[in-house]
């Protein structure tokens, strides 16, 4: 009786957690997905200022994402962008010494403030990475 018991219990844990899996995956995972929770349309400001420096950022589950240092006129700002692909795809570079328009969510990270951009203007071009509310063009969630 017992070991039949202890059967059932680990096939009803086993079906729940199959059934409830694919339902966190689509939650999106803790990079991008992470920081679109983040975005808040209420500390969004606009910077312009001078590409300091483009950084590829390597996450813990392979993912590859691109931040930059934007020299403003008082300051250096992090500002974070998104998948490398992403920007690939959409066949949007930067490099140092490019003049660019940031819109985007200031927010406090452990490494210290950053900004989340949401949308970035080079000559002429716009680059539009998350939505109002900061869902990322990227993500499962933005179809929603």
């Amino acid at each position: 009786m017992k070991t039949l018991y202890g059967m059932s219990l680990f096939a009803s844990l086993t079906l729940t957690t199959l059934l409830l899996l694919p339902l966190a995956y689509a939650q999106g995972g803790p990079g991008a997905a992470r920081q679109g929770g983040m975005y808040n349309p209420a500390t969004e400001t606009t910077l312009k200022g001078t590409v300091e420096q483009v950084k590829s950022v390597s996450g813990r589950h392979g993912w590859h994402g691109t931040h930059l240092m934007l020299k403003t006129a008082d300051k250096t700002v992090d500002v974070h962008l998104g998948p490398e692909s992403f920007l690939k795809e959409k066949g949007f570079n930067l490099a140092k010494g490019d003049p660019i328009e940031v819109i985007g969510s200031t927010v406090s990270l452990r490494s210290g403030e950053a900004v989340i951009a949401r949308e970035i203007k080079k000559s002429g071009e716009t680059l539009v990475l998350r939505n109002a509310q900061g869902i990322p063009q990227w993500s499962r969630s933005r179809r929603r």
